[in-house]
């Protein structure tokens, strides 16, 4: 693993250090979880696995219809 240098504000460095610990992680494990989130797994591409997954899947619902509460109810 290769180390790098960020230059960063220390007021957001304070807030991250924070907020890593509140996550019980270290400052460096949340910068590195961040970046790769970042470049590794775009954020939008959960949406097109989920219909990727239902597309695959064998069910069919008919005619069934829902109303907006009936979708919404736990």
């Amino acid at each position: 693993m290769k180390n790098i240098t960020l230059s960063i504000d220390e007021e957001v460095l304070k807030a991250g250090r924070e907020y890593a610990r509140l996550h019980n992680m270290s400052f460096n494990a949340l910068v590195r979880k961040l970046i790769e989130q970042a470049v590794v797994y775009p954020s939008d591409r959960w949406l097109d696995d989920t219909f990727s997954l239902m597309d695959r899947l064998d069910v069919y619902s008919g005619d069934a219809k829902w109303t907006r509460d009936e979708l919404y109810r736990v």
